[in-house]
C-alpha cells in the first residue's frame, strides 16, 4: 500500500463529497486507501457519503473527539508507506498525490510535505508555509511587525513569504489542511498530540518531524482550501481555541518561556476579542445602511449540465451570464475578473487541476470572483458560502 488518506468530517457533507470526488481522480494509479473519520455529525452525513463513495473505509464516532483525536483513529490502521491527512473542505489537482509520492521517494531526508494552497479568491493561502513560532516568531506575528515586513527573514518567519511560492523549499511547519507523511517517520515520533482538540496539532507534529533529525518541505503543487467552512476564522470563538493551543505548543516545547508567554497570549485574545466585535458591529450597521447585492455567476459551459446549472442561479435570484465553451475553453481572466461575484466550472467537464490553474493570481489588491463549482452528483454548485442547489 502506498498511500493511506484520512479525512476528519463534521457537518460538511458537501464539501466532503467533492474532496472525495477529487481524491478519487488522483489516486489513480496509485495503490492507496481513504478513511473518513466522522465527529458524530447530525448532517447524515454517513448514509449520504457512504452510498456515493461505497470504497472509502468509515470510522463513525458518537462525539465529537476533535481533530487530533480523530486523526489518530484512523492512523492506527493505516497501511501506507504515506499518509495524507487532508481537510474536508479542500479540493486536490489530479497530480497533486503523484507528485507528493514522487518527491518523497526521492528524498528520503524528507519526513513531510506540504502543499501551495489557493484561497477561494484564487490568491495564495500565506499559512501554506511556515516557520516554527519560537518565542520571537509568535511575538512579530501577534504584534503585526511580520505583517509590516512580511519578507524578512528576521520578523517574517512566521508565514516564510521570502520564499519562492512556485520552488520546491525546507519550511518547518506544514498546515494541517494537507500533512503529507512518512509513515515510517510517525511511528517513530508517535501519534498526533490529543491534548490538542482543533488548531495547533500541525504546528506540534511539524516541529517534533524536525527534532526528530528530518526535513519538511514545501512542494508548489495546488489544491483549494475553503479555509475552516465550518469555523469563521474571524470569530471569536477562533481567536480562542487557536492561541489556547498555542498556549499548549509552548508549555510542550518552550516551557521556559510558558508562563510570561500564557499572560502575552491572554492579552493578545482579549484585544483580539474587541476588535473582533468592533468589525462585527461595523459591518452589521453598514448592511443596514445598503441594500443586499445580488450575486452574479459566471457558467463556463460546453452545454453539458447547463440547465441544472442555470437553474440554480434562478432558484436562487441570482444574475448569471454563460460563458459557451468548447471542453477545455476558459474565459479570459483579465476581461471578466472586473464583473462577477463567482465564476462556476462543472467539474464533470473541467479537471480540478485546471479549475485551480484558471483562478490562481499573485496580485494582492486584484478584485477577483471567488471560484465556484458544479458537482453533478449531487446538482449542487459549491461556494465559499456553502451548497447552493
Amino acid at each position: 500500500m502506498k498511500l493511506s488518506i484520512v479525512i476528519v468530517n463534521y457537518n460538511v457533507r458537501y464539501y466532503l463529497e467533492q474532496c472525495l470526488l477529487s481524491v478519487e481522480k488522483a489516486l489513480s494509479g496509485v495503490r492507496g486507501e481513504v478513511f473518513v473519520v466522522d465527529n458524530n455529525s447530525t448532517d447524515d452525513s454517513m448514509p449520504y457519503l457512504k452510498a456515493k463513495f461505497p470504497w472509502v473505509r468509515y470510522i463513525e464516532n458518537k462525539e465529537n473527539l476533535g481533530f487530533s483525536r480523530a486523526n489518530n483513529q484512523a492512523l492506527r490502521e493505516a497501511r501506507g508507506d504515506y499518509v495524507l491527512l487532508l481537510n474536508p473542505d479542500t479540493f486536490i489537482g489530479e497530480r497533486t498525490l503523484r507528485e507528493c509520492i514522487d518527491f518523497m521517494d526521492k528524498n528520503p531526508q524528507a519526513g513531510m510535505c506540504g502543499v501551495g494552497m489557493l484561497k477561494v479568491d484564487g490568491s495564495f493561502a500565506p499559512e501554506s508555509r511556515r516557520g516554527v513560532p519560537t518565542p520571537f516568531v509568535a511575538f512579530c506575528k501577534m504584534t503585526g511587525l511580520g505583517t509590516l515586513f512580511p519578507k524578512s527573514r528576521l520578523f517574517g518567519k512566521y508565514y516564510m513569504q521570502y520564499l519562492n511560492k512556485y520552488s520546491i523549499n525546507p519550511i518547518e511547519i506544514v498546515s494541517g489542511a494537507f500533512m503529507f507523511i512518512r509513515k515510517s517517520v510517525l511511528d517513530q515520533i508517535g501519534l498526533l498530540d490529543e491534548t490538542f482538540f482543533m488548531y495547533g496539532e500541525d504546528i506540534d507534529l511539524s516541529y517534533r518531524v524536525l527534532k526528530a533529525g528530518y526535513q519538511n518541505y514545501y512542494l508548489p503543487t495546488q489544491i483549494l482550501h475553503y479555509k475552516g467552512e465550518s469555523t469563521k476564522k474571524d470569530s471569536i470563538k477562533y481567536v480562542n481555541a487557536f492561541h489556547k493551543a498555542m498556549v499548549i505548543f509552548f508549555k510542550k516545547h518552550f516551557t521556559q518561556y510558558s508562563s510570561i508567554y500564557s499572560a502575552f497570549i491572554t492579552l493578545t485574545i482579549m484585544m483580539k476579542g474587541v476588535m473582533t466585535y468592533v468589525i462585527h458591529k461595523t459591518q452589521s450597521w453598514s448592511s443596514r445602511r445598503h441594500e443586499v447585492k445580488r450575486l452574479k455567476f459566471l457558467i463556463v459551459s460546453d452545454g453539458q449540465n447547463l440547465s441544472d446549472m442555470k437553474s440554480i442561479a434562478e432558484k436562487h435570484q441570482f444574475q448569471y451570464d454563460v460563458f459557451h465553451s468548447r471542453l477545455g475553453d476558459v474565459p479570459s481572466t483579465d476581461v471578466l475578473y472586473r464583473d462577477y461575484d463567482y465564476i462556476v466550472f462543472d467539474t464533470s467537464r473541467y479537471p480540478f487541476s485546471s479549475i485551480l490553474e484558471f483562478f490562481r493570481h499573485d496580485d494582492p489588491n486584484r478584485q477577483s470572483p471567488l471560484i465556484a463549482t458544479y458537482i453533478p452528483s449531487n446538482k449542487s454548485i459549491m461556494t465559499f458560502h456553502g451548497a447552493l442547489n
